[in-house]
């Protein structure tokens, strides 16, 4: 099926509009092509948007979506009344019933980043993502004891993606070990986790994905053997079973899902990030 162009409209990152958009669309079997356009907070910008998107429409037969979170409503107004498009409006979708509901007005705020240097949640989010890097594939035993969760597992396995993800989305301080051949021959932890144990989730792989994976960064290596992968994904769940670490496997899984199942078990001491 021919792409079919998606504009992501917004009067600031367009990030909320693309999370949106895009969670809306998976549940369709299409491909789309998709166009940010961030920063419209103008009724000029808002012209230049519709030219852009009618463009689209009659190049391409067919209407375009437009996912947009726009609080400006004069922007709004042109975006709706001139665009040959099906104009989905997340805040009149949304934000609209819950003011009628709730008797109150929304802030209607711009972007989701707003005063962000005020905000404690967005600096505990950088402070974490600090820490996360600084923790990254065991670089640092420093202040172990400030992670919120520990992840470990082979080289390869979705431990640093993870990680960051964790720290940018929720704020966490997550921390990353390798578990390497030494550890297999001791049959144990790397000894500056022990302490930590009850922090500790695990991740695991599919040997053939590993392998795959590895030999894109190390082609023909012996870390990049299927043989050698078998041994070490083996080992490494050996050795999480034996301690009683939790785990999961990432062949199949996104970070997002990865993520989530990390949060339901480890349930951090707050619920809110």
């Amino acid at each position: 099926m021919t792409n079919r162009s998606v504009f992501l409209l917004s009067d600031g990152t367009g990030i909320t509009a693309e999370t949106f958009g895009k969670a809306i669309l998976n549940q369709f079997e299409t491909k789309h092509h998709f166009i940010r356009l961030p920063f419209t907070d103008t009724v000029d910008k808002a012209h230049s948007a519709v030219r852009d998107i009618n463009h689209a429409a009659q190049v391409e037969g067919r209407k375009p979506i437009v996912f947009t979170t726009l609080v400006n409503m004069e922007v709004l107004a042109v975006i709706k009344e001139q665009c040959n498009a099906l104009v989905l409006d997340m805040f009149g979708t949304f934000v609209a019933p819950l003011e009628a509901e709730l008797g109150l007005k929304s802030n209607h705020r711009v972007g989701r980043f707003s005063d962000a240097s005020k905000s404690q949640s967005y600096n505990n989010r950088i402070e974490a993502i600090n820490f996360s890097l600084a923790h990254d594939d065991g670089q640092s035993h420093k202040d172990l004891a400030g992670s919120d969760i520990i992840l470990v597992g082979v080289s390869r396995s979705g431990k640093t993606p993870t990680s960051l993800y964790l720290a940018m989305q929720y704020g966490l301080k997550a921390s990353n070990y390798p578990l390497i051949p030494e550890d297999f021959e001791r049959r144990k932890l790397p000894p500056a986790l022990l302490p930590h144990r009850k922090k500790i989730f695990g991740l695991t792989i599919q040997p053939e994905r590993l392998s795959e994976i590895r030999n894109e960064r190390r082609p023909n290596s012996r870390y990049a053997s299927l043989e050698n992968c078998r041994h070490e994904v083996a080992e490494a769940e050996a050795m999480m079973r034996r301690e009683g670490i939790r785990w999961l496997s990432t062949t199949t899984k996104s970070i997002e899902e990865i993520s989530t199942t990390i949060l339901q078990v480890i349930r951090p001491d707050r619920d809110i990030y």
